[in-house]
């Protein structure tokens, strides 16, 4: 879902100076913006601003785009569909890069294959598998996020995992070089792959077998109804902790009587007690303040440090 620079001071300059000197390097396919608002472009619906907002119509103008904030020690921040992240009030300094641009987004069904942009949504490649009659994917139909997010956070559910069922992946360095490698080749674990702590996701191959389209409509409905009975359906970042090994987080949060819990606008789900929805009123500073609350009682009363599952980025 993201990836950062190496953090270096950035040159005095304003948002709206850094965006116009940005487009200037790019082609006029490309959207750049200062000053743009983060939080509805996050499921949790919380954030401040970016500095400049960038979507690049290619990859060579993505490429363009990471040879500016090298060249200006600008820090660079790339963003998927905006789930799994809490961004602080204060916003992102630097360049925010979102490969939103339908240049990204491509899905196409060659034999076994499914071949994605690193902007293609998740549910778009599910439903495209079903109409091929493929089955393996059917996990993704219900994470609100994009290829290169499951990829950069090797997304779960159901008990399968992106990188299980994943052929190959298409990837660009922060010097703007493009590499291709197969997914053996690529370290992944529990929420991580290692690769796009530094690679930019460009797209993905995911392998598929063939199956009818009855099979695969019955175990998406099988999942989706899994889903919904557990979940809240209020704005949220999806699951916020972590599973601990001898808990699952949500359990411990129910076992904690901390269920219904709010501070501000922020609320732990009564639905699923590893969830934190927003009412609509919702601060990132509510947020994080619950999470605060949750991993100290859990830390006190059973003695378990919990971890964030969910990436916390930006300024208070």
């Amino acid at each position: 879902m993201i990836a950062t620079a190496p953090i270096m001071e950035s040159p005095k300059t304003t948002s709206a100076t850094m965006a116009g000197e940005l487009a200037k390097r790019l082609s006029v396919a490309s959207l750049v913006r200062a000053n743009e608002p983060l939080a509805k472009k996050t499921t949790l619906r919380v954030g401040g601003p970016a500095d400049v907002y960038v979507e690049p119509a290619s990859e060579a103008d993505l490429a363009a785009v990471l040879r500016f904030c090298n060249e200006r020690g600008e820090n660079f921040f790339v963003l998927g569909r905006g789930s799994n992240l809490l961004v602080r009030d204060g916003g992102i300094r630097g360049v925010v890069i979102c490969l939103a641009h339908p240049s990204f987004g491509a899905v196409e069904i060659v034999g076994e294959q499914i071949r994605c942009g690193a902007g293609a949504k998740l549910k778009q490649v599910s439903v495209d598998a079903k109409r091929a009659g493929l089955t393996g994917v059917e996990f993704l139909e219900g994470i609100p996020g994009s290829v290169g997010g499951a990829l950069r956070m090797n997304a779960g559910a159901m008990g399968a995992w992106t990188f299980e069922v994943l052929e190959s992946i298409r990837v660009m360095n922060h010097a703007g070089e493009v590499l291709e490698k197969r997914a053996a080749e690529v370290p992944s674990e529990y929420r991580a792959c290692t690769l796009l702590r530094d690679h930019i996701a460009l797209g993905a191959v995911f392998k598929c077998k063939s199956a009818t389209r009855e099979e695969v409509e019955q175990r998406m409905s099988v999942f989706s109804n899994k889903r919904w009975d557990s979940q809240p359906t209020a704005p949220s970042a999806g699951c916020c902790f972590k599973n601990p090994t001898t808990i699952p987080a949500g359990k411990l949060v129910q076992e904690l009587g901390l269920k219904g819990t709010k501070l501000g606008g922020a609320m732990v789900s009564f639905e699923h007690g590893n969830f934190i929805t927003n009412d609509g009123s919702a601060k990132a500073r509510d947020v994080l303040e619950l999470i605060a609350l949750i991993k100290a009682k859990a830390k006190a009363e059973r003695g378990i440090e919990l971890h964030t599952e969910v990436e916390i980025v930006g300024e208070d």
